[in-house]
């Protein structure tokens, strides 16, 4: 059999499934870190609830998504998850959701490995979102799980740091609203609005036009260059001037 035949005959089985998203679609990828909360409990030597070393590199990892080549214009991060936007036109792999998952990917765990000097491994997922506001309302809802996510971490690692066992220290945060568990941190000096930003919100990357010297490549006369580079956020505002901000970068 030539080979052109069997390569068209056995490639079929490869991209039977593959699924494009559509044209004027939105599209938001999301990573996660596998067992991260595991890992960062029992292996990793990072401080908890949160830990500088740890966010730097989530940033790291999303500064490179941003740079390997796909459309993302934004880029948010909370804990161990990463939440990428691409251009509404971007067709970067013919928009394959295959290929962006797995490309992805493999380049979140590359890169946070090499920064950590182990291996962290990250899943992927595409969310194909129809309007500019359900793109508002994603990032929203990741915003806001941040919050969620960072008092019950603070009210954990306080009761564990106390001595508590882990299931006893689950145990009592088991059904505590949220006026509790800010009550039960602030009985122990803690004022969970006066925590870092970044913990309670998360942080972005996105692109920003900047002007620098230049000289004219003919002339040699003195010129200013527009160029282009990343920017990191972790003063994130709250509510609807997040919505607001987060609608700047939907393009």
């Amino acid at each position: 059999m030539k080979f052109e035949n069997l390569d068209a005959r056995m490639r079929v089985y490869e991209t039977a499934h593959d699924h494009c998203v559509l044209p004027g679609l939105h599209i938001v990828v999301r990573l996660d870190g596998k067992n991260f909360t595991r890992l960062t409990k029992e292996t990793w030597p990072f401080e908890a609830p949160f830990d500088p070393r740890f966010r730097d590199l989530m940033l790291d990892t999303v500064t490179h998504l941003m740079e390997c080549g796909v459309g993302a214009v934004y880029g948010y991060t909370q804990s161990d998850e990463i939440s990428l936007l691409l251009r509404q036109d971007d067709n970067s792999f013919g928009r394959k959701t295959r290929k962006l998952i797995s490309v992805l990917a493999g380049e979140a765990s590359a890169k946070f490995s090499l920064g950590l000097g182990g291996v962290g491994v990250f899943d992927a997922r595409v969310s194909q979102l129809p309007s500019a506001q359900n793109v508002v309302e994603y990032f929203r809802w990741r915003h806001e799980d941040a919050h969620r996510n960072a008092l019950s971490a603070h009210c954990y690692w306080l009761l564990r740091k106390r001595g508590d066992s882990a299931q006893a220290a689950n145990q009592a945060l088991l059904g505590l609203s949220t006026a509790g568990k800010n009550e039960l941190l602030f009985q122990h000096g803690i004022q969970f609005n006066d925590l870092p930003a970044w913990q309670k919100r998360g942080t972005a990357i996105h692109w920003e036009d900047y002007h620098k010297p230049a000289l004219h490549p003919k002339t040699g006369e003195a010129v200013t260059a527009q160029r282009r580079r990343l920017s990191r956020n972790l003063e994130l505002p709250l509510g609807e001037a997040y919505a607001e901000y987060v609608r700047g970068f939907v393009i």
